[in-house]
């Protein structure tokens, strides 16, 4: 028997977004992926969608076709490092469209409508990062930018049946490690002695977007390998 909810999910073509897509299918969810990149899943219940996530005005275009949809995953995001005195303003403006406002926008588009159906789930992709890292303090903010907002719109909705959470990796096995934005701050294997799998942070957001996790909302859950548990 399939799954008739449908989840939009953000950043679809590529890493954790794809993965979360890939995950949800399997599921028996019908997925609407948004993303720049061309779309990398072929399935009869996958719809990817070329938007660019950081422009406000081709999100606003494609919004009100999703405000039926159940749950939203954003996943979608980069990462620029450099240490003070080397601090680039337009990447860090790019990290807070892609990641903040992106995020803000499409919940604004969303999220009322599946109060008023009493039920919906949103999941933000955090990083383990939010909690401050030397060299990489701007994507540092914009991820904690993203659990002050998932809080928030939590307690404004946890009465009608909406949860929202952000999951929060450490290091994952995605093409973000060898991209040349994030040169200056190389990743760091966490005491598990391995990344983290796409596949094991997906796990955990279909978890989420399921009905046993009704009860949990406002939370930032790191899946970090034993990481965050340092110092």
């Amino acid at each position: 028997m399939r799954n008739e909810r449908c989840a939009v999910v953000t950043g679809s073509s590529a890493g954790i977004g794809r993965a979360v897509a890939a995950a949800l299918l399997d599921r028996g969810w019908r997925v609407v992926g948004l993303d720049l990149a061309a779309a990398t899943l072929g399935h009869p219940c996958f719809e990817g969608r070329a938007v660019d996530l950081a422009d406000a005005g081709a999100i606003a275009g494609v919004l009100p076709g999703l405000s039926a949809s159940d749950a939203l995953v954003h996943a979608a995001g980069i990462m620029r490092t450099a240490p003070l005195g080397r601090l680039d303003g337009a990447a860090g403006d790019l990290m807070w469209r892609l990641h903040v406002a992106a995020a803000t926008q499409l919940a604004d588009g969303m999220v009322p409508a599946m109060a008023a159906r009493g039920r919906g789930r949103v999941v933000l992709i955090g990083s383990r990062v939010s909690r401050g890292m030397a060299g990489r303090s701007q994507y540092a903010a914009v991820k904690a930018a993203l659990v002050a907002l998932g809080r928030s719109w939590a307690a404004e909705v946890a009465a009608c049946g909406v949860t929202v959470n952000v999951v929060s990796p450490a290091a994952t096995r995605t093409a973000m490690l060898d991209d040349p934005g994030r040169a200056a701050s190389a990743p760091r294997l966490p005491p598990l002695g391995r990344l983290i799998e796409p596949a094991e942070v997906a796990a955990l957001v279909g978890f989420l977007l399921s009905d046993a996790a009704a009860a949990i909302t406002g939370q930032d859950i790191q899946v970090c390998g034993g990481a965050s548990l340092a110092g």
